[in-house]
């Protein structure tokens, strides 16, 4: 799926709040800094260099986009951090003083913008500026990403942009080994989820073999109801956007929060089905039995409609970062991840399938058997 960070803040955010893909993007660009509170920091004098761009085109951009900056770290600094800053500045050309020639960065491509400045100039017209400068403005690592991710003028910045995207992708696939089929399995939650949803399931197929008539389909049918109720889209549907196999399981794929929607869903439309089949005093015929699941819906709407939401925001939105994959009939509800998202699938306590069931097997055997 193409990613067009100039015009998607969505996509924006997702690359910034991802610390693992921008640990691998600082180690790759090395852009020299002014080290500051722990973290590098950069004058609005070095942002115009490395994007080549003028030092009134990353005002125009701070303007324009002075909400989104601040979220990703830009800001003003006055008072006792302002002089904290002048001193960490000093040392920082104190550190310049052996080095000639001070070029921005060279892109890993080996592309360079010829933009460099030397230490007599760093000296003579930014840090004069900046010492007597009742405030000065400071960009972090990300704030210097997002500029570069909404630059239209630098040809630097449209390199970088590229660059970006492919370690982004890369260090998801080094971080899960490659396949962002089964990513959902990695948090947690996952297991648990999966195994009460599988005993849900199993309530769910015995209500309709007890109260609805024979009908080879209805299994098939009534799965799909509930998917569509709760991400508008059918088991086949669902397969294609995630390009499984006609023989992958549509729900090995599914995050812990859908499971357990779903499970919510067959649990209650079973007992719903039981009750109705105890009323007449028969089986359901299949319209009867679609006619009871419609008034499920209704009858439930308010208290699954929160829980709807989440599910759908969820899955559309990490599917999107996580496998490039476009809900189409959910892309009202797409949304950046938070870094908690990312922590989760990405960080230490997240692993593979295989490797939580080894570490757990005698606690989802109890779970298991409830």
């Amino acid at each position: 799926m193409a990613k067009d960070l100039t015009t998607s803040d969505i996509h924006r955010k997702n690359i910034l709040n991802n610390r693992y893909a921008l640990q691998e993007i600082e180690k790759e660009v090395g852009f020299p800094g002014i080290l500051f509170e722990g973290s590098l920091r950069y004058t609005k004098r070095q942002i115009a260099q490395f994007y080549d761009i003028d030092e009134r085109t990353v005002e125009r951009y701070l303007e324009q986009n002075e909400t989104e900056f601040a979220g990703s770290g830009y800001e003003v600094l006055i008072g006792k951090r302002l002089k904290a800053f002048k001193e960490a500045y000093e040392q920082y050309i104190s550190d310049l003083s052996d080095v000639k020639d001070m070029n921005v960065p060279n892109m890993p491509d080996g592309s360079d913008t010829g933009v460099g400045t030397t230490d007599s100039d760093v000296t003579d017209m930014d840090v004069a500026n900046i010492s007597k400068a009742p405030k000065v403005g400071v960009f972090t690592f990300r704030t210097f990403l997002n500029i570069g991710m909404l630059l239209t003028e630098s040809s630097r910045a449209k390199q970088l942009r590229a660059l970006i995207l492919d370690i982004v992708i890369d260090t998801i696939n080094a971080k899960i080994g490659g396949n962002t089929k089964y990513i959902n399995q990695r948090e947690e939650e996952f297991l648990p989820s999966a195994i009460r949803e599988f005993n849900y399931r199993q309530a769910f197929t015995n209500a309709l073999d007890d109260c609805i008539v024979d009908n080879k389909w209805k299994y098939a049918q009534f799965t799909d109801a509930v998917y569509k109720s709760i991400f508008h889209e059918n088991a086949k549907e669902y397969k294609q956007i995630l390009n499984l196999k006609a023989k992958d399981s549509a729900r090995d794929t599914m995050y812990s929060e859908v499971l357990d929607l779903i499970a919510a869903y067959e649990n209650g439309f079973a007992e719903f089905l039981c009750n109705k089949k105890e009323e007449i005093g028969r089986r359901l015929t299949m319209p009867e039995a679609k006619l009871m699941f419609d008034q499920f819906e209704k009858f439930h709407g308010a208290a699954f409609r929160p829980l709807l939401e989440k599910v759908r925001t969820l899955m559309a939105s990490r599917d999107m970062v996580f496998r490039d994959a476009l809900h189409e009939k959910l892309k009202s509800y797409v949304t950046h991840l938070t870094a908690d998202e990312f922590e989760k699938f990405l960080g230490e306590k997240s692993m593979a399938l295989e490797e939580r069931l080894k570490e757990n097997i005698d606690v989802f055997k109890r779970l298991k058997d409830r």
